[in-house]
């Protein structure tokens, strides 16, 4: 199905693509689909409308955009607690979309979750890339951080997830309706955002209304952290990797905190690291524009070559 936007909008369609056996994934074009392809990969147990209208606008100013609800959120289907499946198969479901869609070769951009099933992918199927951008995640690898210095540190010794993300993490979850889950949300968002740039719980109000609208109720999955995340490293692999890749630095990431970003930049061979002042574990409005600025000149550079 295709809709059309207010005046000057560009031209969105909808699809829904068969993943696997009685799974079908939600997916969102935009832009010119002559454009070269950009797939947005979005993190655990989240829909693919939690990329900001904005920033999915400006990419596809120069991309055909693509963003889609991984199984378990939004449209996809929900399938977990008849037929549980692996984080494996997620990374299975990014080229499945690619599949679905027609798309031989793609910019692949990934958040949270979804930088490692792009590293999966990128290891993996690097021939189904023209490039890769990695935000927010830790590397699939086992290889030892470099400090500037010189020395070096093995991965389970770098800072883990802030104590405050643990404590939100930890609680249950009570259902007492429909606006007080939106409130649940926007105060785990205030604790991801890391505190650097000014909260607006009015954005991430508006945001997960329509997260509940796209969906259709308010449920709260659960499914990727339950899901066997065994045989994901990729150690081997990342440092042969010869796709143009970008890692994005967050300074207030409260999930992977710094050095991860530099670590990941180490382990992904011919990484390119790029910081986005003030950003943390949250895509709000301050950082869209040198966000979309550090992706677009990545994949220029790419098309450049």
């Amino acid at each position: 199905m295709s809709q059309r936007g207010s005046a000057g909008a560009p031209v969105v369609e909808e699809h829904f693509v068969q993943a696997a056996p009685g799974v079908r994934l939600w997916t969102e074009q935009r832009g010119p689909l002559d454009a070269p392809p950009l797939l947005l990969v979005m993190g655990a147990q989240a829909t693919g409308v939690g990329w900001p209208e904005p920033l999915v606008d400006a990419l596809a100013a120069h991309h055909r955009v693509i963003r889609y609800d991984h199984r378990d959120t939004g449209r996809s289907t929900w399938s977990f607690e008849d037929r549980p499946y692996r984080i494996a198969d997620l990374a299975a479901d990014v080229v499945a979309v690619l599949d679905g869609l027609g798309v031989d070769r793609a910019h692949l951009v990934g958040l949270s979750l979804g930088g490692m099933l792009a590293q999966m992918v990128l290891a993996d199927h690097p021939d189904r890339l023209l490039s890769a951008t990695l935000m927010g995640t830790g590397a699939l690898s086992t290889v030892p951080y470099t400090r500037p210095d010189g020395s070096t540190v093995p991965v389970d010794e770098l800072p883990g997830i802030a104590p405050e993300v643990l404590e939100m993490w930890a609680r249950p979850v009570v259902d007492h309706g429909e606006e007080a889950e939106i409130e649940r949300r926007i105060a785990h968002w205030r604790v991801l955002a890391g505190g650097l740039l000014p909260f607006d719980a009015a954005y991430y109000r508006d945001l997960e209304r329509r997260v509940v609208a796209h969906t259709g109720h308010y449920r709260v999955g659960t499914a990727h952290g339950r899901a066997d995340d065994g045989g994901m490293l990729r150690t081997e692999e990342l440092a042969r990797n010869t796709v143009p890749t970008l890692v994005v630095c967050a300074p207030a990431e409260p999930v992977f905190p710094p050095p991860h970003p530099q670590h990941l930049a180490q382990a992904v061979g011919g990484a390119e690291l790029v910081e986005v002042p003030g950003m943390g574990h949250a895509l709000p409005p301050a950082v869209h524009r040198p966000l979309v600025d550090a992706i677009l000149a990545h994949t220029g550079a790419v098309r450049g070559r």
